[in-house]
């Protein structure tokens, strides 16, 4: 097993359990042939999204018994994200790792709760942070009781409309904790740039992911999706599922 990286994976939102189930065969097939143990991502409410009319999820206890259904079936560690504190222990019964919001990466009790759970906590930074302020968010998630605490770089807000990475903060957050993942697809998005959704560019993601690497990231998040172009969230920045092989072996080669 290589266990040098950890990588996540999965659609950015639940949509069906068709979408789950393929993009959940790929990531089995890709931890057969590369010896890997990728975690399967996926979120059962998007409550953040631009747009009132935007599509969320299938909420709380549909998805997490979609998201359980995966983990049964296939043998995979689950991800998935957390938006209010009450939402942590129900959580902790199916995932491996919650995620805490870029968003939401100062909120106390929503990192307490997390950490009480004793689950791997996730934290990514806020878009208005620095690497070196993250020593916060994780000083709450540790004198909560928990070590098991990442975290996760997903750009910088760069004027309107816009992210910029400034890859120096894996390097100050690798002196915070020990994993520290780049998030490789929400870092292309363009933030509310397309008429109440959110916009990107997946072009760039290969680019972004071997660039941390340089800089040191030993764990890599991407969302990826058998059709992105008909993703009911975030697909212009997601990798198409067919393309999501040779990222992978670019960063374990």
């Amino acid at each position: 097993m290589n266990k040098n990286i950890t990588i996540i994976a999965g659609p950015c939102v639940i949509e069906t359990m068709d979408v789950l189930e393929t993009v959940a065969q790929e990531l089995v097939r890709l931890n057969q042939v590369y010896g890997l143990d990728i975690i399967f991502k996926a979120s059962f409410d998007k409550a953040n999204r631009t747009s009132i009319h935007s599509y969320r999820g299938p909420g709380l206890e549909k998805g997490l018994q979609m998201l359980g259904d995966v983990k049964a079936k296939y043998g995979l560690r689950i991800l998935t994200d957390i938006h209010e504190s009450w939402q942590a222990q129900p959580v902790a019964e199916i995932a491996d790792v919650i995620q805490i919001p870029a968003f939401l990466c100062r909120q106390t009790d929503l990192l307490v709760s997390a950490a009480k759970t004793g689950k791997t906590v996730n934290i990514k930074k806020a878009q208005f942070l620095s690497g070196v302020d993250m020593q916060y968010p994780v000083q709450k998630v540790r004198e909560s009781g928990n070590n098991k605490v990442w975290l996760t770089e997903r750009g910088n807000i760069y004027g309107y409309n816009n992210l910029a990475v400034d890859f120096r903060n894996i390097a100050d957050m690798k002196n915070i904790t020990d994993t520290v993942i780049m998030d490789c697809t929400h870092s292309v998005q363009r933030p509310g740039a397309m008429d109440g959704k959110t916009g990107g560019d997946r072009t760039f993601v290969p680019a972004m992911a071997l660039a941390a690497k340089a800089f040191g990231a030993n764990g890599f998040f991407f969302e990826t999706h058998p059709d992105p172009d008909k993703a009911l969230s975030d697909g212009p920045n997601m990798l198409y599922l067919k393309d999501f092989e040779p990222v992978v072996k670019s960063l374990i080669d």
